[in-house]
């Protein structure tokens, strides 16, 4: 058996030559021609990659690092923006504390000074009150000596009338002197 399979291994490969050249004959291939296309198709192929797929692909590679770069700057203005939120945030806390520190203190401020000026003014009056007090008491003193004196005035003319009838010049002027006496003593 092992003789049958040498014999029929080369018969088998002319046949298979035999067919790729029926094939060959059945397409009319030309062996300078297909040759000829092939070096054609190298060089369009060349020329393409050279001046059209280089360039496209470049322009491409271009454009999607522009992209890339456009995502990247768009990461990081959004990482500021954020930041920026945060420290805008930070600030209107600090100035919210800020301006509740400054409202206590303004309060604080206001009442003291009411406080102050209710004292001043309370002193005000009891100064007003003490003044007036004064006031009155030498409205009195002066109301009173101008009564002693009228009433004086009064006793002795009443005095006179009624000791003219009945007494000397004499004695009367002894009566008017102890009057006088007697009123200045009081």
């Amino acid at each position: 058996m092992p003789v049958l399979a040498e014999v029929t291994a080369p018969a088998a490969h002319a046949q298979s030559a035999n067919v790729i050249t029926q094939i060959i004959d059945a397409f009319g291939l030309n062996w300078s021609s297909f040759i000829g296309q092939v070096v054609n198709f190298c060089i369009v192929a060349y020329v393409l990659w050279r001046f059209a797929f280089k360039p496209v692909l470049a322009t491409l590679d271009e454009r999607q690092k522009k992209i890339a770069d456009g995502l990247r700057y768009a990461e990081e203005t959004k990482a500021r923006l954020d930041s920026a939120q945060q420290e805008i945030t930070d600030a209107l806390k600090k100035s919210q504390v800020e301006a509740a520190a400054i409202i206590e203190q303004a309060r604080k401020a206001a009442k003291e000074v009411a406080e102050r000026e209710t004292g001043a003014a309370t002193a005000r009056a009891n100064e007003l009150i003490t003044k007036a007090q004064q006031a009155i008491e030498l409205e009195k003193q002066k109301m009173l000596a101008e009564a002693r004196t009228e009433i004086a005035r009064l006793v002795i003319a009443t005095t006179q009338r009624v000791l003219a009838k009945e007494l000397n010049d004499a004695d009367r002027s002894r009566y008017n002197e102890a009057a006088t006496r007697e009123l200045t003593s009081v």
